[in-house]
C-alpha cells in the first residue's frame, strides 16, 4: 500500500465502487493496526475505510495476514502465533461487528510452501516438518480467529483463500504427482476436519515429526470454510518431467526432474480453472468463489484471462455447483511479484487500474469488469483471440504430448476459425509500420498492413473502401512524411501525407466508430522552454515537418476527439538499420567518425516500447495527446556515447558539433525533450538501450531478424 499510494488514496474507494464490485478482499492487517499489541491499536485508518466501503454498497472480506507472519516478534511457526491472531481477530470484529466476512489468513498452504519448505519467504524453513508446522498454526489460527469473531458476530463467515493448482507428469513421476496434488487440500481438510489416520496425508504428516494430537486436534475443532476461496494463475498447473535435459535449467530442481507450467510444455493446453473447481465442488460440496484471477501480462491477455475465469465460473455453476464471484486480483496491480517479494526491483504489473499516471488510470479490464458485473456482452474486440497459453508459440521446450489431459474447450477450437476484427495499420515499409506488424504478431492482435496501394490515407474513397472490405476495430496510422529537412522543399507533399491524411482518417474512423492511433512528434515545439514539454504546453513549430504535425493535431482531434494522438521521437529499434544508434554504433565499431550535436536535446524512444505501449493504450479506449518516450532528456551526443559505454565500444571517433555546424535545412529546437503530465509509462532509457544492445546481439547471434517473442519477453511478461 506504501507503494501503489493507497495507503493515503480513499478516493479509490469510489473508483472501485465504480467497477460494480459486490465484495473486496481489504486488508485490516495486524502487523499494521496493532504491532505492540491491542492497546496501542491504531484503528484509525480502518475506521474511514471500512465504513466507507459499506456506505458505498460493497462488502469488505477483512484480511488479516496476507502472505506474513504479523508483528516482528511472532512466526508462522511460534507456538503463540495462532492465540495472538485470536485475540488481534476478536478486537477487529468487536470494532466492526457489522463485518459478515473474514479471512484471517490469506493461503496457509501456500504460504507455508513458499516459508517453510522452499525457504523464500520468513522463517526461511527447508523441510517438511517446518513446512507442516507452519501450515498447522495458520490452520489453528484461523479457527481460534473465527471463533472470536463469533463471539462478537454469531454470522461472520469465513472465505478461506488457497492456491489452486493441479499437477501432471510423466509416468516415471507419477508418485510425485499424486503427493503434489493431495498436498494441495491439507489447509482445507485441516479445516474441514477431515485428517485424521485415514487420510492419505497421514503417514507423510507423521514421519516429517509432527505430534498426532497437533492434526486430530483440528477433526474435533473443525471450522469449515462458508466459502472456499480458489486462488488461480498461469502458474498454478504444473508439469512434472524427468528428463530435466529437455527443459530451461532454472525449471529443473534439486531432484533432477523439471518442474514448468503447463502452459509453456504440454502440446494440448489444459481446459483451465473449470474441471479444478469442480474437483473442489465434489470433494467438499461448498460454496466456492474465484478468490484471486491474474495474469502478467499484455493487455489483450489480461482480458482474455479474466473472461476464460469468469466463463469457466459460469459454466460450473451451471453444471450446479454452488460459485458465488470471480475476484479480480489485484485492481491496482502488483510490484515485485516476478520475484516473489525477495527483492525491491520496482518491477510493476498493472490491474484494474495503471498506477503509472498522477491518478489511478482505468485500464481496459475495468471496463470489462464493469460489463461483466453489470450484465453487458464484453466489447473489447482483442477477446476474439486466444491469449498466449493457448497458442502455438508458448513453448520453452518441445512440446509434451499426454493423454494426462484433456482436449481444449470447444469454444477455443472454434475461436481459432472464426472471423476477428484487425487493425489495419498503414505504412507498410516504414519503421513504425514494420515494427507494429511485428508485434500484433507475437501478441495475437488481428492485423493488416496496408500498403498506399490498399489504402491511400489522404484518399476518403480509399480510406472508405479499405474500412469496408476489412471492417478493422482500430486503424494505426504508422505512415507519413518523415524526412524532416526535405520537407523545407516538399511542403506539399509533406502536408498531403502528415496532415491531409490523419484527418480523412480521422473522420472516416469517427463515422464507422473505428478506434484510431496516428503519431505527432516533438518538432511541434520550438524548444524555449528549456525543459521537458508536457502535453498542454502550446505548440509553436519552427520548421514545415512540425508544422505538417502541430495542424493535424488541432484538425483531427476537432472532427474526432477520441483519437490517440502520441507525440514521440528519436526512435532506435534493432529492426531498423537507419537510426541514429544503430549508424552510430555501427561507426565506431568500424573505425568511422560520426557527427552528432551537442545542444540539441530529444527525449530517445525505443520503438518496441513505443509499440507495446500504443497497442496497450489502444486497447484501453484512450484518447487525446499522449507524449511517449523513454523518459530522458539528452543531446544526440550524449545518447551516442551512452549506448557506445553500454556496449564496450570505443566513442573516441564521435565528431561532437554544435548543430549550426551540421547545416540542417530545417530549423531545429534546442530542446525538444518530452515529459508527460499523463503517466510515464515506458522504461527507463538506460534499461531500453540495454535491451536493444541484447536483441541486436540476439539477431546477430541466430541471423534471424524476427524477434518479436524475444521482445515480449524483455518488455516485461513474467
Amino acid at each position: 500500500m506504501d507503494q501503489n499510494g493507497h495507503g493515503t488514496r480513499i478516493d479509490d474507494l469510489d473508483r472501485f465502487a465504480a467497477l460494480g464490485i459486490k465484495a473486496i478482499r481489504y486488508p485490516v492487517l495486524w502487523e499494521l493496526t496493532a504491532p505492540d499489541g491491542i492497546a496501542s491499536a491504531d484503528w484509525s485508518w480502518a475506521d474511514e475505510r471500512l465504513p466507507a466501503l459499506r456506505d458505498l454498497g460493497v462488502a469488505p472480506i477483512v484480511g488479516l495476514i496476507h502472505h506474513g507472519s504479523g508483528p516482528r516478534d511472532t512466526s508462522l511457526v511460534d507456538p503463540g502465533f495462532a492465540p495472538r491472531l485470536a485475540e488481534y481477530a476478536g478486537a477487529v470484529a468487536a470494532r466492526f461487528p457489522w463485518v459478515e466476512f473474514y479471512t484471517p489468513v490469506n493461503e496457509p498452504c501456500t504460504t507455508a510452501r513458499f516459508a517453510g519448505l522452499y525457504g523464500v519467504w520468513y522463517p526461511h524453513g527447508k523441510s517438511d516438518l517446518i513446512f507442516l508446522q507452519a501450515l498447522i498454526n495458520q490452520c489453528k489460527a484461523v479457527v481460534l480467529s473465527m471463533r472470536a469473531i463469533r463471539a462478537v458476530n454469531p454470522n461472520a463467515k469465513l472465505v478461506q483463500t488457497d492456491d489452486l493448482g493441479k499437477t501432471y507428469s510423466t509416468p516415471e513421476l507419477a508418485d510425485w504427482a499424486d503427493f503434489y496434488n493431495e498436498r494441495r487440500w491439507l489447509a482445507w481438510d485441516l479445516l474441514c476436519g477431515r485428517v485424521d489416520e485415514e487420510h492419505t496425508l497421514w503417514g507423510y504428516i507423521m514421519k516429517s515429526g509432527i505430534p498426532p494430537e497437533d492434526v486430530l486436534w483440528f477433526r474435533d475443532n473443525p471450522c469449515p470454510p462458508d466459502i472456499v476461496g480458489l486462488n488461480y494463475y498461469i502458474t498454478s498447473e504444473r508439469w512434472l518431467d524427468h528428463r530435466g535435459e529437455r527443459f530451461p535449467a532454472r525449471y529443473v530442481g534439486e531432484h533432477g526432474f523439471a518442474d514448468i507450467e503447463t502452459a509453456r510444455a504440454l502440446a494440448t493446453p489444459t481446459p483451465g480453472i473449470g474441471p479444478l473447481m469442480e474437483e473442489v465442488w465434489e470433494r467438499y460440496g461448498l460454496p466456492m468463489a474465484v478468490t484471486e484471477a491474474h495474469i502478467d501480462a499484455n493487455r489483450e491477455d489480461q482480458l482474455r484471462w479474466l473472461h476464460e475465469v469468469w466463463n469457466a465460473a459460469h459454466d460450473v455453476q451451471r453444471k450446479g455447483a454452488d460459485v458465488r464471484a470471480v475476484t479480480v486480483w489485484s485492481l491496482l496491480g502488483s510490484y515485485d511479484w516476478n520475484c516473489l517479494v525477495t527483492e525491491c526491483r520496482g518491477y510493476y504489473e498493472n490491474g484494474a487500474y495503471d498506477l503509472r499516471s498522477p491518478a489511478p488510470r482505468p485500464t481496459a479490464l475495468a471496463r470489462l469488469m464493469q460489463e461483466l458485473s453489470s450484465g453487458r456482452p464484453p466489447s473489447n474486440p482483442v477477446l476474439q483471440g486466444l491469449g498466449w497459453w493457448r497458442r502455438p508459440g508458448r513453448f520453452l521446450c518441445p512440446p509434451v504430448a499426454t493423454s494426462a489431459t484433456v482436449a481444449a474447450l470447444p469454444a477455443e477450437r472454434h475461436a481459432a476459425q472464426r472471423t476477428v476484427q484487425p487493425i489495419l495499420i498503414s505504412g507498410a515499409t516504414g519503421t513504425l509500420g514494420s515494427a507494429f506488424a511485428r508485434i500484433c504478431e507475437e501478441r495475437n492482435l488481428a492485423f493488416r498492413v496496408l500498403t498506399r496501394q490498399e489504402m491511400d490515407i489522404a484518399d476518403p474513397a480509399s480510406v472508405e473502401a479499405a474500412i469496408e472490405r476489412y471492417k478493422p476495430w482500430a486503424i494505426v496510422n504508422a505512415g507519413g512524411y518523415v524526412r524532416v529537412h526535405d520537407a523545407e522543399k516538399d511542403s506539399e507533399r509533406c502536408l498531403r501525407e502528415n496532415t491531409h491524411g490523419p484527418v480523412v482518417l480521422a473522420i472516416a474512423c469517427a463515422r464507422h466508430q473505428v478506434r484510431l492511433l496516428t503519431f505527432s512528434s516533438d518538432l511541434v515545439f520550438d524548444g524555449s522552454k528549456g525543459s521537458a514539454y508536457v502535453e498542454s504546453d502550446p505548440v509553436a513549430p519552427l520548421n514545415v515537418y512540425g508544422q505538417s504535425k502541430a495542424e493535424a493535431e488541432r484538425r483531427v482531434l476537432a472532427v474526432n476527439p477520441e483519437t490517440l494522438m502520441v507525440r514521440s521521437s528519436a526512435f532506435f529499434g534493432p529492426w531498423d538499420k537507419h537510426n541514429f544508434v544503430t549508424l552510430v554504433l555501427q561507426a565506431m565499431t568500424e573505425g568511422r567518425q560520426f557527427a552528432a550535436a551537442d545542444d540539441l536535446v530529444v527525449s530517445p524512444t525505443y520503438v518496441p516500447d513505443l509499440v507495446q505501449t500504443c497497442l496497450n493504450l489502444l486497447i484501453d479506449r484512450e484518447r487525446g495527446i499522449w507524449h511517449l518516450s523513454n523518459g530522458e532528456a539528452v543531446s544526440w551526443a550524449e545518447l551516442a556515447r551512452r549506448v557506445c559505454a553500454l556496449a564496450g565500444v570505443d566513442s573516441s571517433g564521435l565528431d561532437v558539433q554544435p548543430s549550426e555546424t551540421l547545416a540542417y535545412p530545417a530549423a531545429q529546437p534546442r530542446f525538444s525533450a518530452l515529459a508527460s503530465e499523463r503517466g510515464q509509462l515506458m522504461p527507463s532509457l538506460e534499461d531500453a538501450l540495454q535491451r536493444y544492445l541484447q536483441a541486436v546481439a540476439e539477431i546477430r547471434e541466430e541471423g534471424d531478424t524476427h524477434v518479436g517473442a524475444a521482445q515480449a519477453a524483455h518488455y516485461g511478461s513474467s
